[in-house]
């Protein structure tokens, strides 16, 4: 599985990506500068955690301007899996790809902590090494994360199983539903504000963030043409 992590002007989690799909997954991967328009060479695409452009504006609304989101678009549309972690879920939802938005955390405090997070569904491309319902240890570091969509759109996330991840014993950020991560419909694209790339080793506080990478790497083997 040949991976992609894009960069963005203010991106600081690219490199963390970079080496723990190296490292979890002894697979290719490279950091694409956001000026990339063709990204038809690689398996899966990433978008990091940082402040894309300052987070300017919105977080993660300039981002949506790069040329390299057109080539995500595309990518996604064809059924290729796609992942906005923290900033690049922020990415995700101010380009359309994924319902809602990101606003500020209701306690208006930046978070930066281990946090439990359930995991929703054990079915997806992305959770295929978890187990339903369990609970795993993923960090998050954000000011921006707490999820709001409207009920109707609520209801359709919740429908169609659109939700893998939610936090667990507190809500950190005031998310709606304690949303923590959700994909699209076609559940090939995933938005999640816990970093799991900061979750593959002992070490680290926890090793659970690991298997979101072998659970893509095995539904691509499965999947490939």
């Amino acid at each position: 599985m040949r991976s992609a992590v894009v960069v963005f002007p203010g991106s600081n989690c690219d490199m963390d990506l970079v080496h723990a799909i190296e490292d979890v997954l002894g697979e290719e991967v490279h950091p694409v500068w956001h000026h990339e328009s063709d990204l038809s060479s690689y398996d899966a695409i990433f978008l990091p955690g940082g402040f894309s452009y300052g987070d300017y504006l919105r977080c993660g609304s300039l981002a949506t301007f790069s040329p390299v989101m057109e080539a995500v678009k595309k990518e996604a549309e064809t059924g290729k899996l796609i992942v906005g972690i923290c900033n690049g879920f922020q990415i995700l939802t101010e380009a359309g790809l994924l319902p809602g938005a990101l606003m500020r955390n209701d306690h208006l405090q930046f978070r930066c902590e281990l946090e439990p997070i359930t995991v929703e569904r054990a079915d997806s491309a992305f959770t295929r090494h978890y187990e339903q319902g369990e609970t795993v240890q993923i960090p998050i570091a954000h000011a921006e994360g707490n999820y709001f969509c409207d009920e109707d759109t609520l209801q359709k996330l919740e429908e169609n199983g659109q939700i893998l991840f939610r936090y667990a014993d507190q809500n950190p950020n005031g998310s709606l539903a304690n949303i923590a991560g959700i994909t699209n419909e076609k559940g090939n694209v995933l938005g999640m504000m816990p970093h799991p790339e900061r979750a593959i080793v002992d070490w680290m506080g926890s090793p659970d963030g690991a298997r979101l990478f072998t659970s893509m790497l095995a539904y691509w083997k499965e999947n490939q043409q």
